[in-house]
């Protein structure tokens, strides 16, 4: 009983030393915690005392009370890391020089994916949720890519601002806008974030919406309907008919009617080609050339289609199909 007793206990104190040596292990492997400025920013700022930097001043990422603000924890370096050898190669006093490169999260020239990382420690929410995956991140765009962390008021922020920041990129989407029919981008009532998040969602080409019926809805609710007569593209996507940054033909059309009309209803007969110098719209596509070289039927004059077909988003017309008000 005794030799027993004398064997638990060598079992046990075997099992302190080897969990104390463990202990010790990981102790000395672990890595030395980071050695962050000792005065903050006042030894950024001895050197990177450029207006551009300083700005950041003036930002909500300066507001020390603020517990979420990463000057409240280690000013600069909450952001760009911990770089106690940057601190130590300062030049000598009176001297000037150039970094190398910018430092996010303690390193030089930093992938883009770990300086969105240090981004969205802190940015995270609803309207970030779905950027993992999203178009912006698939494509490689830094979150530095569109904000200006250091001005006093990020201008893609501003509503005059941000769509220059969007072209940009979106050249194509920008040279739409200086056409005829716009949406009023340009006059600063519309900008892109009303319509996409550029940060991701469920949707398609980041829309605010599942649908782009709808993100239209929102701005044009007359057009929601319910009818008693609903024009199927219409209910499909409003795309099939308008073309959302510009156009060159009104109301942001694709086509100008009665052309864009004719391109679903190639069946729809026209007054008689004898009184009107209109063929049936269906049954010979001349139609746009008789259009074209002045023989003009009710189809093709003033609103064309929509010269009796008034409602053309749905009708409440007890005549239904006609779209008639």
């Amino acid at each position: 009983m005794k030799q027993k007793t004398n064997l638990i206990g060598l079992f046990l104190a075997l099992g302190v030393l080897a969990f104390a040596g463990a202990s010790k292990a990981e102790e000395e492997s672990a890595p030395a915690p980071a050695a962050y400025a000792e005065k903050g920013e006042v030894t950024c700022m001895k050197c990177h005392d450029e207006n551009s930097v300083l700005a950041v001043l003036k930002t909500p990422h300066a507001v020390k009370g603020d517990p979420h603000s990463p000057f409240a924890q280690h000013a600069c370096e909450s952001c760009h890391g911990a770089s106690p050898e940057h601190v130590k190669s300062r030049p000598p006093k009176g001297e000037r020089r150039d970094p190398p490169a910018v430092i996010f999260a303690g390193q030089f020239a930093s992938p883009i994916a770990k300086q969105n990382e240090t981004c969205l420690t802190c940015h995270t929410g609803d309207l970030r949720k779905a950027w993992d995956a999203s178009p912006h991140e698939s494509n490689q765009v830094a979150c530095v890519s569109c904000h200006s962390v250091h001005k006093s008021k990020d201008p893609v922020l501003v509503k005059a601002q941000q769509p220059e920041k969007c072209f940009t990129c979106h050249a194509q989407q920008r040279a739409e806008s200086f056409q005829f029919s716009h949406h009023p981008i340009r006059e600063g009532k519309v900008v892109c974030s009303d319509c996409h998040n550029p940060h991701g969602t469920r949707g398609v080409k980041n829309l605010t919406e599942l649908t782009v019926n709808q993100v239209c809805y929102n701005c044009h609710a007359e057009k929601r309907g319910p009818y008693l007569f609903d024009h199927e593209p219409v209910r499909e996507e409003c795309t099939n008919c308008h073309t959302p940054h510009g156009s060159n033909e009104a109301r942001l059309l694709k086509e100008r009617p009665p052309f864009l009309c004719i391109s679903c209803h190639m069946n729809a007969g026209g007054p008689p080609a004898s009184s009107s110098g209109m063929v049936s719209l269906g049954q010979d596509l001349t139609a746009r050339a008789l259009v074209n070289n002045g023989a003009i039927a009710a189809h093709g004059a003033g609103r064309a289609c929509m010269n009796c077909h008034v409602q053309i988003h749905g009708s409440n017309s007890p005549n239904g199909a006609a779209l008639i008000r």
